[in-house]
This record gives C-alpha cells, sequence and structure tokens, in this order.
C-alpha cells in the first residue's frame, strides 16, 4: 500500500538556523503513516485493541533542508510485511526534488499480560496490502 500526505512547515519546527530540525522528519513519517492506516480503514492505536505496534527500527538520509512554510509531500509505502513486522519505505519530497528518505519497521505485539510479539491479523494485513 502507497499513500501521499501533503504538508506544510509549522515555525515550531524550525531550529535557530531556520530549517526543519531533523527529529521532525521522524515525526512526519509517522503521521504519514498514521493517515494511511485510517485511509485503509484501520487505526494503529484503537481504545479497545490489546495490539500495540512499538518501532524498532527508524533511520533518515537527508538530501536538501526545509524551511518555515515550505510545502512538500510524505510518501510512505508498505516495502515488507513479515508475520510480525512492517517495514515502510518513506520519501519526503517538495516540488519534484528529494528532501529525505527513510525507513521504519514496527512490530505487532500483544501488550498484556506482558509485552510479546504476534502474528500480524490477518484482517490489518489483508488491508495493508491493497
Amino acid at each position: 500500500m502507497r499513500f501521499t500526505l501533503r504538508r506544510r512547515v509549522q515555525f515550531y519546527e524550525t531550529d535557530a538556523a531556520g530549517i526543519v530540525h531533523f527529529s521532525w522528519f521522524f515525526r512526519y513519517m509517522e503521521e504519514a503513516e498514521h493517515a494511511m492506516w485510517r485511509d485503509a480503514g484501520l487505526s494503529i492505536h484503537p481504545g479497545v485493541s490489546d495490539l500495540g505496534w512499538p518501532r524498532i527500527a527508524a533511520s533518515f538520509d537527508f538530501r536538501r533542508p526545509l524551511r518555515f512554510e515550505d510545502e512538500f509531500n510524505v510518501l510512505i509505502r508498505v516495502a515488507e510485511m513479515k508475520s510480525r513486522t512492517i517495514r515502510y519505505d518513506c520519501v519526503l519530497e517538495k516540488d519534484g526534488d528529494t528532501l529525505a528518505t527513510g525507513t521504519m519497521t514496527i512490530a505487532c505485539v500483544r501488550k498484556q499480560p506482558t509485552m510479546q510479539a504476534v502474528d500480524i491479523p490477518a484482517e490489518i494485513r489483508e488491508q495493508l496490502q491493497r
């Protein structure tokens, strides 16, 4: 599954140099992830679920800066789905230029009685593989 989120840089996301602080790129990726799940008719954190989705790996490679009020796209896709993990690929782009590329891997866990990795439920797998 692929999803594109259109975004505008807010002032509080910038640092003293006037560019987006690197930590925000991870937030942008996560925001796009949540929007992708909603688009698939899912929620990554439904209130009554015993499942959780902790992040087990995340990285970004930066190419160009983002500045206050820049409009940009966050493109995210499910790159790989194993029995218990999902890996996303993410590209941030502005006006056709790649600003950064990243990946994030999440694990499906049962939260109670102790956190333990479990297989991704079939209904979630099916919706995200569309």
